[in-house]
Protein backbone atom coordinates (compact mmCIF):
# COMPACT_ATOMS: atom_id res chain seq x y z
CA UNK A 1 0.00 0.00 0.00
CA UNK A 2 1.49 2.85 -0.92
CA UNK A 3 1.16 6.46 1.51
CA UNK A 4 -1.56 9.18 0.43
CA UNK A 5 0.99 11.14 -0.30
CA UNK A 6 2.24 9.52 -3.29
CA UNK A 7 -0.78 8.45 -4.07
CA UNK A 8 -1.83 11.94 -4.75
CA UNK A 9 1.10 12.76 -6.83
CA UNK A 10 0.76 9.74 -8.86
CA UNK A 11 -3.05 10.76 -9.80
CA UNK A 12 -1.90 14.08 -10.84
CA UNK A 13 1.27 12.47 -12.77
CA UNK A 14 -1.36 10.79 -14.80
CA UNK A 15 -3.63 13.37 -15.40
CA UNK A 16 -0.34 15.51 -16.45
CA UNK A 17 0.39 13.40 -18.79
CA UNK A 18 -2.97 12.72 -19.71
CA UNK A 19 -4.24 16.51 -20.15
CA UNK A 20 -0.32 17.42 -20.91
CA UNK A 21 -0.68 20.27 -18.01
CA UNK A 22 2.51 19.28 -16.88
CA UNK A 23 5.55 17.23 -17.28
CA UNK A 24 5.74 14.04 -15.22
CA UNK A 25 7.49 14.18 -12.12
CA UNK A 26 9.79 11.46 -10.62
CA UNK A 27 8.73 9.50 -7.86
CA UNK A 28 10.70 8.63 -4.83
CA UNK A 29 10.26 5.08 -4.63
CA UNK A 30 12.41 1.79 -3.86
CA UNK A 31 12.66 0.79 -7.06
CA UNK A 32 12.97 3.97 -9.48
CA UNK A 33 16.15 4.18 -7.06
CA UNK A 34 18.26 0.63 -7.40
CA UNK A 35 17.82 0.20 -11.23
CA UNK A 36 21.38 -0.58 -12.74
CA UNK A 37 21.25 1.50 -15.76
CA UNK A 38 23.30 5.02 -16.58
CA UNK A 39 26.73 5.01 -16.45
CA UNK A 40 28.13 1.81 -16.39
CA UNK A 41 31.16 2.45 -13.81
CA UNK A 42 28.70 2.80 -11.30
CA UNK A 43 25.50 0.86 -12.55
CA UNK A 44 26.69 -1.93 -10.24
CA UNK A 45 27.28 -0.06 -6.99
CA UNK A 46 24.90 1.02 -4.39
CA UNK A 47 26.06 4.01 -1.79
CA UNK A 48 24.73 4.72 1.26
CA UNK A 49 22.32 7.83 1.94
CA UNK A 50 23.19 10.24 4.33
CA UNK A 51 20.46 12.90 6.16
CA UNK A 52 21.68 16.13 5.31
CA UNK A 53 24.97 14.85 3.61
CA UNK A 54 25.89 15.16 -0.56
CA UNK A 55 26.94 12.46 -1.71
CA UNK A 56 29.82 12.66 -4.88
CA UNK A 57 28.49 8.87 -6.54
CA UNK A 58 31.98 9.15 -8.32
CA UNK A 59 34.48 9.42 -5.97
CA UNK A 60 32.30 8.17 -2.70
CA UNK A 61 32.42 10.78 -0.30
CA UNK A 62 30.56 13.13 1.17
CA UNK A 63 30.92 17.25 0.80
CA UNK A 64 29.53 20.51 1.96
CA UNK A 65 27.78 22.45 -0.84
CA UNK A 66 30.91 24.62 -1.19
CA UNK A 67 32.81 21.40 -1.83
CA UNK A 68 30.45 20.21 -4.64
CA UNK A 69 30.54 23.77 -6.05
CA UNK A 70 34.25 23.12 -6.65
CA UNK A 71 34.15 20.13 -8.12
CA UNK A 72 32.06 21.52 -10.53
CA UNK A 73 34.38 23.90 -11.84
CA UNK A 74 34.30 22.57 -15.05
CA UNK A 75 30.57 22.01 -15.24
CA UNK A 76 28.88 24.03 -17.70
CA UNK A 77 25.51 22.35 -17.39
CA UNK A 78 23.98 20.90 -13.89
CA UNK A 79 20.88 19.63 -14.03
CA UNK A 80 18.79 19.33 -10.74
CA UNK A 81 16.35 17.42 -10.49
CA UNK A 82 13.00 18.08 -8.37
CA UNK A 83 9.95 16.70 -6.75
CA UNK A 84 7.56 19.72 -7.57
CA UNK A 85 5.35 20.20 -4.25
CA UNK A 86 8.53 19.18 -2.07
CA UNK A 87 10.11 22.25 -0.28
CA UNK A 88 13.35 20.29 0.74
CA UNK A 89 13.79 19.74 -3.08
CA UNK A 90 13.87 23.53 -3.65
CA UNK A 91 15.91 24.19 -0.55
CA UNK A 92 18.28 21.70 -2.27
CA UNK A 93 18.32 24.05 -5.49
CA UNK A 94 19.10 27.13 -4.16
CA UNK A 95 21.51 26.20 -1.65
CA UNK A 96 23.37 24.97 -4.89
CA UNK A 97 23.08 28.05 -6.77
CA UNK A 98 24.18 30.42 -3.73
CA UNK A 99 27.24 28.04 -3.90
CA UNK A 100 27.84 28.60 -7.06
CA UNK A 101 27.12 31.77 -7.24
CA UNK A 102 29.65 32.71 -4.37
CA UNK A 103 32.23 30.51 -5.79
CA UNK A 104 32.39 33.09 -8.47
CA UNK A 105 30.41 31.52 -11.27
CA UNK A 106 28.16 32.94 -13.27
CA UNK A 107 25.06 31.65 -13.02
CA UNK A 108 22.43 31.38 -15.26
CA UNK A 109 18.67 29.07 -14.03
CA UNK A 110 17.34 27.13 -16.15
CA UNK A 111 13.26 26.29 -15.66
CA UNK A 112 11.12 24.09 -16.43
CA UNK A 113 7.91 26.38 -15.50
CA UNK A 114 8.25 28.46 -18.41
CA UNK A 115 8.01 27.34 -22.35
CA UNK A 116 10.60 29.21 -24.61
CA UNK A 117 7.78 31.76 -26.00
CA UNK A 118 7.61 33.29 -22.52
CA UNK A 119 11.22 34.47 -22.02
CA UNK A 120 9.71 37.70 -21.71
CA UNK A 121 8.28 37.69 -18.30
CA UNK A 122 11.59 36.45 -16.83
CA UNK A 123 13.78 39.14 -18.13
CA UNK A 124 11.51 41.68 -17.09
CA UNK A 125 11.41 39.96 -13.38
CA UNK A 126 14.91 39.84 -13.27
CA UNK A 127 15.30 43.59 -14.73
CA UNK A 128 13.06 44.31 -11.74
CA UNK A 129 9.84 45.62 -13.78
CA UNK A 130 7.54 43.22 -11.51
CA UNK A 131 6.60 43.29 -7.97
CA UNK A 132 6.18 39.55 -6.49
CA UNK A 133 2.71 40.17 -6.81
CA UNK A 134 2.77 41.25 -10.39
CA UNK A 135 5.30 38.56 -11.42
CA UNK A 136 2.55 36.15 -10.34
CA UNK A 137 -0.06 37.43 -11.52
CA UNK A 138 1.06 39.23 -15.03
CA UNK A 139 3.30 36.70 -15.51
CA UNK A 140 0.74 34.20 -15.43
CA UNK A 141 2.84 31.76 -13.11
CA UNK A 142 -0.31 29.73 -12.72
CA UNK A 143 -1.26 30.00 -16.12
CA UNK A 144 2.31 28.72 -16.63
CA UNK A 145 2.64 26.06 -14.10
CA UNK A 146 0.37 24.99 -11.17
CA UNK A 147 2.41 24.22 -8.28
CA UNK A 148 2.43 26.68 -5.29
CA UNK A 149 4.76 30.31 -5.98
CA UNK A 150 6.10 30.09 -2.08
CA UNK A 151 7.82 26.40 -3.19
CA UNK A 152 10.42 28.53 -5.72
CA UNK A 153 9.89 32.24 -4.23
CA UNK A 154 13.63 31.99 -2.38
CA UNK A 155 14.99 31.05 -5.67
CA UNK A 156 13.27 34.05 -7.84
CA UNK A 157 13.93 36.43 -5.11
CA UNK A 158 17.83 35.28 -5.26
CA UNK A 159 17.80 35.95 -8.34
CA UNK A 160 16.27 39.32 -8.95
CA UNK A 161 18.70 40.67 -6.25
CA UNK A 162 21.77 39.40 -7.92
CA UNK A 163 20.99 39.61 -11.42
CA UNK A 164 21.08 35.93 -11.94
CA UNK A 165 19.88 35.51 -15.65
CA UNK A 166 16.96 32.55 -15.91
CA UNK A 167 15.75 30.95 -18.94
CA UNK A 168 12.71 29.73 -20.12
CA UNK A 169 13.11 26.14 -21.30
CA UNK A 170 9.85 24.27 -21.86
CA UNK A 171 8.70 23.70 -24.83
CA UNK A 172 4.99 24.87 -25.73
CA UNK A 173 2.08 22.79 -24.58
CA UNK A 174 0.53 22.62 -28.20
CA UNK A 175 3.89 21.54 -29.22
CA UNK A 176 4.12 18.72 -27.02
CA UNK A 177 0.95 17.51 -27.68
CA UNK A 178 0.96 17.20 -31.42
CA UNK A 179 4.63 15.08 -30.71
CA UNK A 180 2.47 12.96 -28.61
CA UNK A 181 -0.04 12.36 -31.23
CA UNK A 182 1.05 12.28 -34.45
CA UNK A 183 5.14 12.45 -34.01
CA UNK A 184 8.20 14.62 -34.19
CA UNK A 185 8.06 14.61 -37.70
CA UNK A 186 4.38 16.38 -37.66
CA UNK A 187 6.10 19.56 -35.80
CA UNK A 188 6.51 22.96 -37.36
CA UNK A 189 9.78 24.47 -38.01
CA UNK A 190 9.68 26.52 -34.84
CA UNK A 191 9.35 23.80 -32.56
CA UNK A 192 12.23 22.07 -34.43
CA UNK A 193 14.58 24.40 -34.15
CA UNK A 194 14.37 24.00 -30.75
CA UNK A 195 15.65 20.22 -30.41
CA UNK A 196 18.25 18.61 -31.41
CA UNK A 197 19.16 17.39 -35.12
CA UNK A 198 18.39 13.88 -34.44
CA UNK A 199 16.25 12.99 -31.02
CA UNK A 200 17.49 9.76 -29.34
CA UNK A 201 14.46 7.48 -28.93
CA UNK A 202 13.37 5.41 -26.10
CA UNK A 203 15.69 2.87 -25.40
CA UNK A 204 15.04 -0.09 -22.81
CA UNK A 205 16.92 1.43 -19.95
CA UNK A 206 15.08 4.50 -20.59
CA UNK A 207 11.68 2.62 -20.88
CA UNK A 208 12.84 0.71 -17.43
CA UNK A 209 13.32 3.91 -15.90
CA UNK A 210 9.47 5.30 -16.55
CA UNK A 211 7.68 2.00 -15.67
CA UNK A 212 9.82 2.03 -12.65
CA UNK A 213 7.97 4.79 -11.55
CA UNK A 214 4.13 3.01 -11.66
CA UNK A 215 3.21 -0.25 -10.30
CA UNK A 216 1.17 -2.70 -11.92
CA UNK A 217 -2.05 -1.58 -10.58
CA UNK A 218 -1.37 2.06 -11.25
CA UNK A 219 -3.50 4.40 -13.56
CA UNK A 220 -0.44 4.62 -16.02
CA UNK A 221 -0.44 0.64 -16.79
CA UNK A 222 -1.07 0.84 -20.67
CA UNK A 223 0.24 -0.18 -23.41
CA UNK A 224 0.95 0.31 -27.19
CA UNK A 225 0.02 3.82 -28.87
CA UNK A 226 -1.05 5.15 -25.90
CA UNK A 227 2.14 4.39 -24.08
CA UNK A 228 4.31 5.07 -26.88
CA UNK A 229 2.31 8.33 -27.24
CA UNK A 230 3.40 9.01 -23.63
CA UNK A 231 7.27 7.65 -24.52
CA UNK A 232 7.43 11.22 -27.19
CA UNK A 233 5.60 13.72 -24.91
CA UNK A 234 8.56 12.43 -22.14
CA UNK A 235 11.61 12.94 -24.46
CA UNK A 236 10.08 16.08 -26.38
CA UNK A 237 10.59 17.49 -22.67
CA UNK A 238 13.56 16.17 -22.15
CA UNK A 239 15.18 17.18 -25.86
CA UNK A 240 13.52 20.42 -25.99
CA UNK A 241 14.39 21.61 -22.48
CA UNK A 242 18.33 20.10 -22.47
CA UNK A 243 18.56 21.95 -26.43
CA UNK A 244 17.42 25.39 -24.89
CA UNK A 245 19.69 24.67 -21.76
CA UNK A 246 22.94 24.12 -23.91
CA UNK A 247 21.96 27.04 -26.56
CA UNK A 248 21.96 29.43 -23.98
CA UNK A 249 25.22 28.68 -22.20
CA UNK A 250 26.86 28.61 -25.98
CA UNK A 251 26.03 31.82 -25.94
CA UNK A 252 27.25 32.68 -22.95
CA UNK A 253 31.33 34.10 -23.68
CA UNK A 254 31.81 34.37 -19.96
CA UNK A 255 34.20 31.33 -18.66
CA UNK A 256 32.95 30.82 -15.59
CA UNK A 257 29.18 30.74 -16.48
CA UNK A 258 27.37 27.19 -15.80
CA UNK A 259 23.51 26.76 -16.49
CA UNK A 260 21.70 25.36 -13.70
CA UNK A 261 18.49 24.21 -14.38
CA UNK A 262 15.74 23.50 -12.43
CA UNK A 263 13.64 20.47 -13.92
CA UNK A 264 11.44 17.31 -12.86
CA UNK A 265 13.62 14.66 -11.34
CA UNK A 266 12.18 11.93 -14.38
CA UNK A 267 14.03 14.14 -16.50
CA UNK A 268 17.78 13.59 -14.82
CA UNK A 269 17.97 10.33 -12.95
CA UNK A 270 20.72 8.14 -14.68
CA UNK A 271 21.67 10.51 -17.59
CA UNK A 272 18.04 9.19 -18.75
CA UNK A 273 16.60 12.39 -19.74
CA UNK A 274 18.00 15.91 -20.92
CA UNK A 275 21.41 14.98 -20.69
CA UNK A 276 21.07 12.04 -22.82
CA UNK A 277 19.59 13.97 -25.43
CA UNK A 278 21.95 16.76 -25.46
CA UNK A 279 25.21 14.79 -24.69
CA UNK A 280 26.19 14.24 -28.59
CA UNK A 281 25.80 18.24 -28.96
CA UNK A 282 27.78 19.52 -26.26
CA UNK A 283 31.44 19.17 -25.35
CA UNK A 284 31.31 20.53 -21.95
CA UNK A 285 30.64 18.35 -18.58
CA UNK A 286 27.53 17.91 -17.89
CA UNK A 287 26.34 17.00 -14.18
CA UNK A 288 23.36 16.22 -12.32
CA UNK A 289 22.00 16.48 -8.63
CA UNK A 290 18.81 14.94 -7.47
CA UNK A 291 17.57 14.91 -3.65
CA UNK A 292 16.64 11.80 -2.22
CA UNK A 293 14.44 11.36 0.75
CA UNK A 294 14.98 8.60 3.50
CA UNK A 295 11.87 7.52 2.94
CA UNK A 296 10.28 5.99 0.10
CA UNK A 297 6.40 6.22 -0.76
CA UNK A 298 5.44 3.27 1.58
CA UNK A 299 7.19 4.09 4.39
CA UNK A 300 10.24 2.51 4.29
CA UNK A 301 13.65 4.13 5.21
CA UNK A 302 15.96 4.05 1.77
CA UNK A 303 19.30 3.54 3.01
CA UNK A 304 21.04 3.04 -0.14
CA UNK A 305 20.44 4.47 -3.58
CA UNK A 306 22.37 3.16 -7.01
CA UNK A 307 25.51 5.30 -7.70
CA UNK A 308 24.38 6.04 -10.96
CA UNK A 309 21.45 7.65 -10.13
CA UNK A 310 23.20 11.21 -10.74
CA UNK A 311 26.56 12.78 -10.09
CA UNK A 312 25.72 13.86 -6.61
CA UNK A 313 22.87 12.80 -3.77
CA UNK A 314 21.52 15.12 -1.63
CA UNK A 315 19.81 13.41 1.37
CA UNK A 316 16.49 14.74 2.73
CA UNK A 317 13.73 13.85 5.38
CA UNK A 318 10.32 12.50 4.86
CA UNK A 319 7.52 14.19 3.56
CA UNK A 320 4.24 13.09 5.25
CA UNK A 321 1.92 16.00 3.92
CA UNK A 322 3.21 18.53 0.94
CA UNK A 323 3.95 22.32 2.68
CA UNK A 324 1.46 23.98 0.79
CA UNK A 325 -1.87 22.29 0.49
CA UNK A 326 -3.42 21.46 -3.31
CA UNK A 327 -7.28 20.42 -3.63
CA UNK A 328 -6.19 17.26 -5.58
CA UNK A 329 -8.26 17.89 -8.44
CA UNK A 330 -8.02 18.09 -12.42
CA UNK A 331 -10.63 20.09 -14.37
CA UNK A 332 -11.86 19.82 -17.85
CA UNK A 333 -10.09 22.82 -18.78
CA UNK A 334 -9.83 23.82 -21.91
CA UNK A 335 -10.25 20.32 -23.67
CA UNK A 336 -14.01 21.05 -22.74
CA UNK A 337 -16.68 23.02 -22.65
CA UNK A 338 -17.19 22.90 -19.29
CA UNK A 339 -14.07 24.83 -18.20
CA UNK A 340 -14.84 23.75 -14.47
CA UNK A 341 -15.85 20.16 -14.49
CA UNK A 342 -14.03 17.56 -12.49
CA UNK A 343 -12.85 14.66 -14.57
CA UNK A 344 -10.37 13.42 -11.61
CA UNK A 345 -10.04 13.25 -7.95
CA UNK A 346 -6.55 12.32 -6.23
CA UNK A 347 -6.93 9.40 -3.32
CA UNK A 348 -6.98 10.67 0.35
CA UNK A 349 -6.77 14.08 -0.95
CA UNK A 350 -8.83 17.11 0.62
CA UNK A 351 -10.69 17.36 -2.32
CA UNK A 352 -12.06 13.32 -1.85
CA UNK A 353 -12.20 14.27 1.98
CA UNK A 354 -14.47 16.99 1.21
CA UNK A 355 -16.33 14.64 -0.59
CA UNK A 356 -16.02 16.51 -4.53
CA UNK A 357 -16.63 13.45 -7.42
CA UNK A 358 -15.84 13.03 -11.04
CA UNK A 359 -18.06 14.80 -12.76
CA UNK A 360 -19.08 17.44 -10.31
CA UNK A 361 -18.68 21.44 -11.90
CA UNK A 362 -16.76 23.40 -9.61
CA UNK A 363 -18.11 26.87 -10.35
CA UNK A 364 -16.88 29.25 -8.12
CA UNK A 365 -14.73 29.12 -4.33
CA UNK A 366 -15.10 31.79 -1.78
CA UNK A 367 -16.69 33.44 -4.27
CA UNK A 368 -14.36 33.54 -6.97
CA UNK A 369 -15.84 31.73 -10.42
CA UNK A 370 -13.64 28.62 -11.54
CA UNK A 371 -13.39 29.07 -15.19
CA UNK A 372 -10.76 27.48 -15.76
CA UNK A 373 -7.51 24.85 -14.22
CA UNK A 374 -5.54 28.12 -14.04
CA UNK A 375 -7.59 30.73 -11.85
CA UNK A 376 -8.21 27.24 -9.36
CA UNK A 377 -4.49 26.25 -8.80
CA UNK A 378 -4.41 30.64 -8.69
CA UNK A 379 -6.91 30.81 -5.51
CA UNK A 380 -6.40 27.50 -3.86
CA UNK A 381 -2.82 28.32 -3.36
CA UNK A 382 -3.74 31.07 -0.96
CA UNK A 383 -5.31 28.66 1.47
CA UNK A 384 -3.08 26.73 4.26
CA UNK A 385 -3.85 24.18 6.25
CA UNK A 386 -6.42 24.22 8.89
CA UNK A 387 -8.66 26.85 6.38
CA UNK A 388 -11.89 25.96 5.10
CA UNK A 389 -13.16 26.76 2.01
CA UNK A 390 -16.86 27.17 0.63
CA UNK A 391 -17.28 26.37 -3.05
CA UNK A 392 -20.53 25.97 -5.13
CA UNK A 393 -20.44 23.05 -7.44
CA UNK A 394 -23.30 21.80 -9.89
CA UNK A 395 -23.91 17.68 -9.24
CA UNK A 396 -25.94 16.22 -12.00
CA UNK A 397 -27.47 19.62 -13.12
CA UNK A 398 -27.99 20.64 -9.41
CA UNK A 399 -26.06 23.56 -8.10
CA UNK A 400 -25.49 23.13 -4.47
CA UNK A 401 -22.85 24.45 -1.36
CA UNK A 402 -19.93 22.09 -0.21
CA UNK A 403 -17.63 23.05 2.26
CA UNK A 404 -13.83 22.44 2.02
CA UNK A 405 -11.93 21.64 5.11
CA UNK A 406 -8.41 22.09 4.10
CA UNK A 407 -7.01 19.39 6.37
CA UNK A 408 -4.36 16.76 5.88
CA UNK A 409 -4.66 13.01 5.94
CA UNK A 410 -3.02 11.71 8.59
CA UNK A 411 -1.25 12.96 12.00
Amino acid sequence: MKSAIHKHRLAGACAAMLCLAAPWPALANQASLHLAIGDPARSGQELPLVLDGIRDTARGDLVTPAEMAARMAGTGILFIGENHTNLDFHQVQFRAIKALHEAGRKVMIGLEMFPYTEQAVLDNWVAGRYTEEGFVELGAWYGNWSYNWQYYRDIFLYARDHGLRMVALNSPRNAVSLARSKGFEALDAEARAHLPPQIAPATEDYKQLFRSVFDRDDALHMQGPMLEGLYRGQIMWDATMGWNAMQAVKAEADPRAIMVVLIGAGHVTYGMGAERQIAPYYDGRISSLVPVTLVDDSGKPVKQVRASYADFIWGVPEERETVYPSLGVSLMGALGKVPGQIIQVSKDSVASRAGLKVGDVLLSLDGTAIDSANTLNRVFAGYRWGDSANARISRDGVEQALAIPVRRSKP
